[in-house]
């Protein structure tokens, strides 16, 4: 189950890298202003007047650089599902790690700004973490009562 919402959300990031170059050379903040009007929003209001600026701001070189980044996030993404779905130890590993390493940050957003998105991905995250901390730890249990020592490499 990890494994596969690994590689859905590395599908994700590489849709969006794609988005993200089919937005070069394209005026980005005439397209902000289209989408703000789509929503029927307040340009004037803080958020969108926000989003528009950011927009304003971006340039080809920094669409590329961006797409180039989502590129490398999802082959991360699909080289763990690959390793998890294969079972491989150094995916669980890595999956906690990974995991790991974005729950300060989500619970640091949770405290500033609570939502219940915020809320979900923090649970979801740190399931997915306690689940692949308990699948090494059965694993490293059942290598003690078969061998009678932990495994070197685990």
């Amino acid at each position: 189950m990890v494994a596969v919402f690994e590689a859905l959300k590395g599908i994700l990031i590489l849709i969006a890298g794609f988005g993200l170059l089919s937005l070069i050379h394209r005026d980005l903040q005439e397209i902000a202003e289209e989408i703000v009007r789509h929503l029927h929003v307040n340009p004037a209001r803080h958020y969108p007047r926000v989003f528009i600026e950011a927009a304003s701001h971006v340039n080809d070189s920094k669409l590329k650089f961006m797409a180039a980044m989502a590129f490398l996030y999802s082959s991360v993404r699909f080289v763990e599902a690959y390793g998890l779905w294969h079972l491989r130890a150094w995916a669980e590993w890595f999956a906690i790690i990974s995991g790991s390493l974005y729950l300060p940050l989500e619970i640091y957003g949770l405290f500033e700004h609570a939502t219940w998105i915020k809320a979900t991905v923090l649970l979801v995250n740190a399931g997915i973490v306690i689940y692949m901390v308990y699948v090494r730890w059965t694993e490293r249990e059942a290598h003690v009562k078969t061998v009678g020592s932990p495994p070197a490499r685990i």
